[in-house]
């Protein structure tokens, strides 16, 4: 018995080795907070489900927790858990968002609404699971006000290579 890839599998194999390779990358980069990273993987994330929708984005954010735990060697830890809440979160939200009537979202819309989503959850979660102290809220606002500014750039630069893309298809 031979298993055949789809093009669609050899697409979400190789976004999802690009987002892990970023993933991995920004695991080794200091934080002046402690939880807050820029997720730059997500670009990789917005940018799929852009160009080729919600079900192969789904697939590349959620094979990246998984692979990057595996690689960074944190499967099932805490870490695990609180990217696996972001990330499960982030995708219905964006699902949600392709759902909307309308031209609904562009890219930093739909990197806003899953950088909102991924701190949100992630914050319930470490409450539910982790940490059941209400001062751990205290640090919400101030990791949420920097999820917005990061998911304004990183909505950026995938609008950036959305139209890289679509400029070098049109050559």
């Amino acid at each position: 018995m031979t298993l055949r890839s789809t093009p669609e599998d050899s697409r979400i194999a190789w976004f999802t080795a690009l987002a892990v390779t970023i993933h991995v990358l920004e695991s080794s980069l200091p934080s002046p907070i402690p939880g807050l990273k820029p997720g730059l993987a997500n670009i990789i994330t917005i940018t799929v489900l852009c160009q080729f929708g919600w079900r192969t984005a789904a697939w590349v954010s959620l094979l990246r927790v998984l692979v990057g735990s595996l690689v960074l060697g944190t499967f099932l830890s805490p870490t695990f858990m609180l990217s696996l809440s972001g990330a499960v979160t982030s995708v219905l939200i964006l699902w949600g968002g392709t759902k909307l009537p309308g031209r609904g979202f562009g890219p930093v819309g739909y990197s806003l609404l899953a950088s909102i989503a991924h701190i949100s959850a992630q914050f319930t979660c470490a409450y539910l699971l982790f940490i059941p102290h209400p001062g751990l809220w205290r640090l919400f606002p101030v990791l949420l006000t920097f999820a917005v500014a990061l998911g304004m750039i990183n909505g950026i630069i995938s609008r950036s290579l959305l139209t890289h893309i679509s400029y070098r298809e049109a050559e």
